[in-house]
């Protein structure tokens, strides 16, 4: 079973792309199959295949995530932020001002995906390694 200090060692490694593809990697080795990071608080929460999870602790104090889903500006947010123009926080209060109650990464099928507090997904991307 995995522990969250045995992930944060993974991700300290992380400086180039190539590293990402290694964290990754060290990610599966692990038995982790994905993770959630949650708007509402910033926690992240790890899973693995045998129903085995971690949890971070929150990042900052809650927000309140919208009830209607606005898919249209979320990208736009989403565009800016992943060309550098906002910074983790932000993007989180946009997300949740759009919608977004988590994103889900999937360590097998390389994807994250944005979903509603309903987990209806609203983006999904192909996550490039």
């Amino acid at each position: 079973m995995f522990t969250l200090e045995q992930i944060k060692q993974a991700y300290d490694k992380v400086q180039t792309e190539t590293d990402f593809e290694n964290y990754i990697q060290e990610l599966i080795e692990l038995g982790i199959k994905g993770y959630d990071t949650l708007v509402i608080d910033g926690r992240v929460v790890y899973y693995g295949d045998t129903n085995h999870e971690v949890s971070t602790d929150k990042k900052y104090e809650q927000l309140s995530i919208a009830t209607t889903a606005n898919k249209e500006r979320f990208i736009e947010y989403l565009v800016l932020h992943e060309s550098g123009q906002s910074d983790y926080y932000t993007f989180c209060q946009q997300a949740a001002l759009c919608g977004i109650a988590k994103w889900r990464i999937d360590i097998i099928e390389m994807t994250c995906t944005y979903l509603t507090t309903q987990d209806d997904p609203i983006v999904i991307e192909k996550i490039p390694v």
